[in-house]
């Protein structure tokens, strides 16, 4: 065997060997016919453009299930969708049955058709009829514009022939349903197939799909709506042709005849036009299948619509609606505006727009305060009237809680709590937490900002929001479900394509931003933020939908904000009027949190997010200041951040000693230590205890010291206005008149009495409430009040004249 095999080895060789032999000889025998045969091999091979088509394309944009969202129509004028990667079965039928039956057998022509041709055209004195197969319409259409010539019709051969060479017999077919004309500015199948009955090409039926077979036959005289004869006649004849080919049965035949003519042309879907103008800045020209779920787009489209045509009542036109997938960052829904008019700024995508933040940073500096160990959750933080530096943060509803639990302060969006919090953390420490989270419109110095920086000062917009939201809580589900574990890049940019997948980073123990503990009592204290009107009893069910969010209103209500998040989705809504009027009625609760809640409900309800315990510990906190408990605090146990070690003791509970009565403070110098009574008293500063006593009718102010005992001062006192070496601008009426104005002052005992000096100039003496009303020049005074015990409070004012 290994010899008959050698054997026919060598016998091949010597076969090629003297084959190679002759065609040598042949070459070096016919010089120039070889180089002209091998120009004219080169030709050939060169002959075809590498790019058949170089004419722009609309820009598509499809679901994540491959429905069509919208599309845009091409830079010339022309509606041209990119090619598919198929052709559907019935397609495929009818076109090669009608134009070129022999399609899966010649080599790009057929002789037989064009000598037909050429005999039919010879008869009538005029052309009736082409003989082009599909392969050869394919290059026509490639090479638009090009005169009609049988010198042209030769060179479609011969680049037919090289078509055929370089694709299959179905991605020919392809080319040919991406380009064939279909009237007017319609061009291919697919924009034709929804131009005329308004679905998919594989959705048509097959009378639908043999009218479209038929149309580019002639499509400058014959399409939808004229011509209907002419047009139903070619349809018919083509049904039929499949009827006898087997390829439909008779049934199908009969009912395919029956049906109608497309007449009124159908609209494109626009499902998501502002996704579709943010992609086509990068993509044009291109299709694209998004992250975008169908079904959820269609129905946040009509929330979207419903809530427009209330709010445009009241002269607010435009909202933005962004829907996040938290595991994978892919935008399931995204409404950029609302269907609203050319006036009002239709086309202007809000979602990337720059808009005044209000109160929604303010969770932000609430999770930066607790992993930096400096607040616990329910630390009480001053909530009294305050000016710093000449700015002076109110309040939404213009009251003082004088303390308040700095997560309640989070869930009520307190602004002076919020603004001291700020101050006592820093404003260059929270920019840079800012920065780290990529709120790319937040690009100021620091001081442009200032405190107002946390009360809607700067800028952001609802993409950055809800991006840094997902990165927040894809830190917390990553946490618990990696064994305590970071991702260096979770923060990372949301997606709108299909087949992109985000990098996130590598794996690490020491966080990066944020602690999952933090976080997660951050998301608690959110959970509780006020719900709007008609769902406050959220808690009583427990079908209740549990939401970690934020609201807010920017100055002058124009901007209204709601983020929230579950442990899956990440949802914002954005309500305003994108050219920044405001109005009176928009807020956060009021017109962007219905949107939010009305978008959760459309969404699978999932689990509260689970705690983090790796990143939690148990510790004593006292029950009324929050803070860690001290010696003398009634105690509660309660999870905090692990870094706590910055965080101080309770400041407020002291041990005072009180006479038999238990009416009087006393010491040694009027009462026996023997019949002295002691006891811990929870003890705010006196401006904190005056607004907070009046909510808080179980606050007891500490008794005052008996009469008969020495070297005790009778309470303590505090300036609640003016603040710290602050101006006092005088004010005018209508008339012109110069109006007085009134100081402030608190004192831990109900009853004192207080004398009021400005200057040398003795005002007068204020009991219970101690408001002083003064009016005095502009300038630059020292400011005193006293009690009856002789305690002394001073402050520097300076009066100015508006």
């Amino acid at each position: 065997m290994k010899n008959k095999f050698r054997a026919f080895l060598k016998n091949t060789y010597r076969v090629f060997k003297t084959l190679l032999e002759r065609i040598f000889h042949w070459i070096k025998a016919n010089k120039i016919k070889s180089a002209i045969a091998l120009l004219l091999l080169i030709g050939y091979y060169f002959c075809l453009p590498r790019t058949l088509f170089s004419e722009p394309y609309s820009t598509v944009i499809e679901s994540s299930e491959g429905e069509l969202l919208g599309a845009r129509i091409a830079r010339d004028g022309q509606w041209r969708f990119p090619e598919q990667d198929s052709v559907p079965y019935k397609f495929r039928e009818c076109i090669v049955h009608f134009e070129d039956q022999h399609f899966y057998s010649h080599p790009g022509f057929n002789p037989v058709a064009i000598v037909n041709a050429v005999r039919q055209n010879y008869k009538a004195g005029k052309v009736v009829r082409g003989g082009s197969t599909l392969t050869q319409q394919v290059i026509r259409l490639s090479r638009e514009g090009k005169k009609r010539s049988y010198f042209e019709k030769f060179i479609e051969m011969v680049l037919a022939t090289r078509l055929e060479f370089r694709h299959s017999k179905d991605a020919i077919l392809g080319l040919y349903a991406a380009h064939a004309p279909y009237g007017g500015n319609v061009v291919g199948l697919e924009m034709a197939s929804w131009r005329y009955f308004g679905v998919q090409p594989h959705q048509l039926s097959w009378a639908e799909t043999a009218t479209l077979a038929v149309l580019p036959n002639a499509p400058s005289l014959i399409y939808p709506g004229k011509n209907q004869q002419h047009l139903l006649a070619k349809r018919n004849r083509l049904l039929k042709k499949l009827f006898e080919e087997k390829i439909i049965d008779q049934t199908t035949y009969e009912l395919s005849l029956q049906e109608d003519l497309p007449n009124k042309p159908f609209n494109l879907p626009q499902a998501a036009p502002h996704l579709l103008q943010n992609i086509a800045k990068t993509k044009e020209g291109q299709r694209i299948k998004t992250t975008v779920k169908n079904g959820l787009q269609a129905r946040v489209n009509q929330i979207a619509a419903r809530y427009y045509q209330d709010y445009k009542q009241t002269e607010v036109h435009n909202l933005a609606i962004l829907v996040i997938d938290v595991q994978t960052r892919n935008i399931v829904a995204y409404v950029g505006n609302s269907p609203t008019d050319m006036a009002h700024q239709k086309d202007v995508d809000i979602i990337p727009a720059p808009r005044s933040t209000g109160s929604i940073l303010k969770p932000f500096l609430f999770a930066a305060m607790l992993d930096a160990g400096e607040i616990l959750p329910n630390t009480l933080v001053a909530d009294v009237p305050t000016q710093i530096a000449g700015y002076s943060p109110k309040n939404y509803e213009l009251t003082y809680d004088g303390a308040v639990p700095a997560q309640r302060a989070l869930s009520r969006s307190l602004n002076i709590p919020s603004v001291l919090m700020l101050k006592e953390y820093g404003v260059y420490r929270f920019y840079d937490q800012l920065k780290h989270f990529k709120l790319r419109d937040i690009n100021k110095h620091p001081n442009h900002y200032g405190l107002s920086l946390i009360l809607g000062g700067a800028e952001s917009n609802l993409w950055d929001l809800c991006r840094t939201y997902a990165g927040l809580s894809g830190t917390l589900n990553y946490f618990n479900a990696h064994q305590a574990k970071y991702r260096t890049g979770e923060f990372a940019e949301l997606n709108w394509d299909h087949d992109h997948e985000n990098d996130y980073g590598k794996d690490i123990f020491n966080k990066p931003q944020l602690g999952a503990g933090s976080i997660w009592l951050t998301y608690n204290a959110m959970k509780e933020v006020n719900r709007p009107q008609g769902d406050e009893a959220w808690r009583f069910y427990d079908s209740s939908l549990e939401i970690a969010w934020k609201t807010g209103t920017s100055f002058g209500g124009r901007d209204g904000w709601a983020i929230g998040t579950s442990s899956k989705y990440v949802v914002g809504v954005w309500v305003g009027n994108a050219s920044g009027e405001g109005r009176p009625s928009l807020t956060g609760v009021g017109s962007a949190a219905p949107i939010l809640f009305d978008v959760f409900n459309l969404l699978p309800r999932t689990k509260w997010f689970a705690a983090p315990f790796n990143d939690l510990e148990e510790a004593d906190v006292c029950a009324l200041s929050g803070h860690l408990a001290g010696d003398h605090c009634p105690v509660v146990k309660q999870w905090i951040p692990l870094s706590r070690s910055k965080t101080s003791m309770c400041p407020y509970h002291k041990t005072i000693h009180l006479d038999p009565t238990g009416q009087y403070q006393v010491n040694s110098s009027c009462e026996s230590v023997d019949n002295m009574i002691t006891k811990t008293w929870f003890v705010l500063p006196p401006v904190m205890e005056w607004y907070y006593k009046s909510l808080h009718m179980d606050y007891m102010p500490l008794p005052p010291f008996r009469a008969d005992c020495q070297g005790v001062t009778s309470g303590s006192m505090d300036f609640i206005y003016p603040k710290e070496t602050g101006k006092i601008y005088l004010a005018k009426d209508f008339n012109g008149v110069i109006q007085p104005f009134v100081l402030k002052a608190a004192h831990s005992s109900p009853n004192a009495k207080l004398f009021w000096y400005l200057g040398d100039k003795y005002l007068g003496e204020t009991k219970t409430f101690h408001e002083m009303q003064v009016e005095a020049k502009t300038g630059k005074y020292i400011l005193t009040v006293t009690d009856e015990s002789g305690n002394e409070i001073r402050r520097k004012i300076e009066i100015v004249s508006e």
